[in-house]
């Protein structure tokens, strides 16, 4: 099934009649019919707010308390981009700081750890093996983002399904293994839980479809999608044992400083059939001093041919800040240029 993501941070976007839950700059006040969460729903979850400074925005999501020493769990399109995040427990007032452990793209999960935090209430995890179609579920979130968490009812419509998620920048990934649910879950639910009928956590929140496309979430229908949260966890025990793989990144992120488009998606002069085309540079980054610029095609890092955006970000992922590589691109021109570069600290992806 094709569902199309509206990442949190940027302009709202329904193309193919889908769109992310987590929450938009603007703060829009959705519709929804919705009812304060009850104390024993509330615990352990947490608002998140992020600022992104390279793009100019900020966004909103959800998160649940895995420790009382303050991890959290959420979805990764909740912070991709983020340069600074900050955490609220709406039940209690307090504010943290967080830092990303770790992050999983190909399963849209993330790790935070809050900074000076303890003796935090905890989420309750459920086994999301033995779930059947027509249970009746909760879901508690910061719908609209609003900062208070509400909840909607809902029951299972069906088990293990698989959606292509497209953001706003046409980039997309396959998610497979779902929850779906007719419960209304809206932008800024991201990452909160999927609760079962004792309140234990089966699923977090990811996706909602939208009848029709559109820019208005009053079209949405009851039609989302939550993470197994047994996936999920999974996820997590491989970033707390430092499990690198080539999906699973694990601490701060290296950053480059590019924007990258696929060719043929208006950016650059042209010319190109296959690539990663540079589509901006952020200034005094690592990309910036070795002479990348607009329209450039990368071909190659460390030696290894790239043939489209998200192979840069594939072997970017495996870096760390302060690694060493060598690209290789081509400039509008024709000209083949080579550098070595030191790699910074930066968002996650």
């Amino acid at each position: 099934m094709q569902v199309t993501r509206h990442i949190s941070k940027r302009a709202l976007l329904v193309v193919a009649g889908a769109l992310l839950v987590s929450g938009s700059a603007a703060r829009l006040a959705l519709a929804r019919n919705a009812v304060p969460a009850a104390r024993p729903l509330e615990a352990g979850i947490v608002v998140i707010d992020t600022n992104l400074r390279y793009e100019g925005s900020q966004a909103a999501g959800t998160g649940m308390v895995l420790t009382s020493s303050g991890e959290v769990l959420t979805n990764n399109h909740v912070i991709e981009g983020a340069t600074s995040i900050r955490v609220v427990v709406p039940q209690t007032g307090r504010r943290y700081t967080a830092t990303v452990l770790g992050y999983d793209l190909s399963a849209d999960t993330a790790l935070l750890k809050l900074k000076g935090a303890s003796g935090l209430a905890t989420v309750s995890t459920g086994d999301s093996t033995n779930l059947e179609r027509g249970q009746h579920v909760r879901a508690v979130g910061n719908a609209g983002g609003t900062g208070r968490l509400t909840i909607v009812k809902g029951t299972i419509t069906g088990l293990g399904k698989t959606i292509t998620a497209t953001n706003d920048q046409g980039n997309s990934e396959r998610l497979s293994g779902l929850i779906e649910t007719n419960a209304n879950i809206q932008p800024g639910d991201s990452g909160g839980p999927l609760l079962d009928g004792a309140g234990r956590v089966v699923g977090m929140d990811t996706a909602a479809s939208a009848a029709g496309g559109g820019f208005y979430y009053q079209n949405a229908t009851n039609d989302a999608y939550a993470i197994a949260i047994g996936k999920a966890m999974a996820v997590v025990e491989k970033i707390e044992a430092g499990h690198a793989s080539a999906t699973v990144h694990i601490g701060a992120t290296a950053f480059l400083g590019i924007q990258v488009a696929s060719p043929g998606s208006g950016y650059g002069y042209g010319g190109t059939q296959a690539g990663a085309i540079v589509a901006g540079v952020v200034t005094g980054s690592p990309a910036a001093k070795a002479g990348l610029a607009y329209g450039d095609e990368i071909t190659a890092i460390d030696g290894h041919a790239v043939a489209s955006p998200n192979a840069v970000v594939s072997r970017l992922l495996r870096k760390h800040p302060g690694d060493k590589v060598t690209l290789a691109w081509v400039d509008p021109y024709g000209y083949r240029r080579t550098s070595s570069l030191t790699l910074a600290s930066g968002p996650p992806q």
